[in-house]
């Protein structure tokens, strides 16, 4: 009876140890446990499961929003003024692992309106760059300096008659401001702090490793520079080439494909009837128009958005009526105008429209990017010799919105706003360690190829179509490569009925 007493003594006060053991682990975090809703902020389009970095844990997705987004907060997050610090994820993975490619695309930074409201001041924006007016940046006095050396680099037409820094003392329309660059140092610069460890690019990086691609508007090439600038500080010139892209869907040869034009043209006539139809939004045209003495369809067609978008970021009053007559215009109408594109967003994802387009148009780009993958992938087998002059383990592409939004959209992620100013997206391909062979003396086994997309600094590799069902673990907690090459090559035009890309432009072929 007393042993048995002691041993039931034993279990009590050995299990009342073990509780107090594993809720001092879990609290000093030793344990993982499920992450919180702040930990996972980005929601991808169209939900989807999966599994958590634990082998038994399931991953946890923030609930969809059911209150209205704010209008004017959604509009100051697309300035993306550069006044705060942000935390970027780039360059994180499991020990051990080895970072053998990235590939970026970003979207230009800040810039002046494209269009005028008419009967309006043009906003008064200095277009010129100074170390001594905000916003600025450590790097600015010697990026400018740097840029005056650019006659020792390599042009493709016409990219060498593009100025290669803004100049303007009054903002011409679409050009790049002192904001817009300062917005791309500080995203080469934090990509140069994510790599550094990496040695991404060695010393001696030969012109093949590094890849610069850019459309032909002054804002997409200096914003390329600016990024590189702060990614590779005092680059040297005579190894860089700016490449041209005549399309801004990045589409190289591949940009003739009927099917994507008739659904853009289908997603056009949605965008419409769902915009006439807004009540609201046509008695707000109508104010604005009577306000500034205009006719309203004049000023629908001078689309007022992107000005007082404009005047928004650079904290310039809205434009008024000439003096003595109507007033201004007013942040409450901007707001419903930006509520009205925050409702087609939701209405395009509904619709998938654009969605279909979406995958038509970035198809070329997609596969380049996977191209690219399996060439350094080729590069990096254990035991082969690399390729004279390397492959090309850094590209940049720097882009537009109408770039980046159907690029998110084609990968899964599209949201229903457009993209921020100097938004990045970025790919990086990854290499396990060499694992033991099976038996005795059986030689070591090649690590495996794994790929993670980060948007605007964040991981969101597990909510794209290609990698959002796949279940990680403890020993792979990166999407192995081959879910990103099979998307690409044959499950992506599931979307739209077919199995290729040329089945999918052109149709069946009998």
């Amino acid at each position: 009876m007393l042993a048995r007493n002691r041993f039931l003594l034993l279990l009590v006060v050995g299990g009342a140890a073990l509780a107090i053991i594993s809720l001092s682990l879990q609290f000093w975090n030793l344990i993982p446990v499920a992450p919180s809703l702040e930990e996972l902020p980005f929601q991808a389009a169209g939900g989807g499961g999966g599994a958590a970095a634990g082998k038994s844990r399931k991953r946890v997705f923030p609930a969809p929003r059911t209150e209205q987004p704010d209008p004017i907060l959604e509009a100051y997050s697309y300035c993306n003024t550069p006044n705060r610090t942000e935390q970027a994820w780039e360059g994180h993975s499991p020990a051990d692992y080895k970072l053998l490619s990235v590939q970026v695309m970003i979207r230009h930074g800040d810039r002046a309106p494209l269009y005028y409201i008419p009967k309006t001041k043009r906003p008064a924006i200095d277009c010129t760059l100074s170390a001594g007016r905000k916003p600025s940046h450590q790097l600015l006095d010697s990026f400018i300096r740097h840029m005056g050396l650019g006659g020792r680099g390599h042009w493709e037409p016409p990219l060498g008659s593009v100025p290669r820094l803004p100049n303007h003392s009054a903002c011409e329309m679409g050009e790049l401001t002192q904001t817009g660059v300062v917005q791309h140092l500080r995203n080469g610069q934090l990509l140069h702090q994510a790599y550094g460890r990496h040695r991404l690019l060695p010393p001696d990086w030969s012109p093949r490793q590094l890849w610069l691609e850019t459309t032909g508007r002054s804002r997409t090439l200096q914003s390329g520079l600016a990024f590189l600038y702060g990614f590779l500080p005092d680059f040297d010139w005579s190894r860089v080439t700016a490449r041209y892209q005549r399309s801004t869907l990045f589409c190289d040869a591949a940009c003739d494909c009927p099917a994507r034009n008739r659904h853009l043209e289908e997603e056009q006539r949605r965008q419409y009837r769902l915009r006439v139809g807004d009540a609201e939004l046509e008695r707000t045209y109508a104010d604005m128009a009577e306000t500034l003495g205009l006719p309203t369809r004049q000023l629908r067609a001078a689309n007022p958005i992107d000005s007082l978008l404009c005047q928004l970021c650079h904290d310039i009053p809205f434009p008024c009526a000439a003096a003595g007559a109507g007033g201004c215009l007013t942040m409450a109408q901007l707001a419903v105008i930006r509520r009205q594109q925050l409702d087609d967003g939701v209405d395009r994802r509904k619709a998938g429209l654009y969605h279909k387009y979406a995958v038509l148009a970035m198809y070329p780009y997609l596969n380049r990017t996977a191209a690219k993958m399996e060439r350094v992938l080729r590069d990096n087998v254990a035991g082969r010799l690399p390729r004279a002059g390397g492959e090309e383990v850094f590209t940049l592409s720097s882009a537009h919105d109408v770039t980046l939004a159907p690029l998110l959209s084609a990968l899964g992620l599209e949201e229903p706003h457009l993209p921020r100013f100097a938004a990045r997206v970025v790919f990086e391909l990854w290499k396990s360690p060499r694992r033991r062979g099976g038996g005795k003396g059986a030689k070591a086994k090649d690590g495996e190829p794994f790929i993670r997309l980060l948007y605007n600094g964040e991981d969101v590799t597990f909510h794209t179509s290609f990698c959002r069902s796949h279940e990680r673990h403890a020993r792979q907690p990166l999407c192995p490569l081959k879910n990103f090459l099979s998307f690409v090559r044959r499950d992506m035009f599931g979307t739209v009925n077919a199995t290729s890309y040329q089945e999918a432009c052109y149709g069946r072929r009998g």
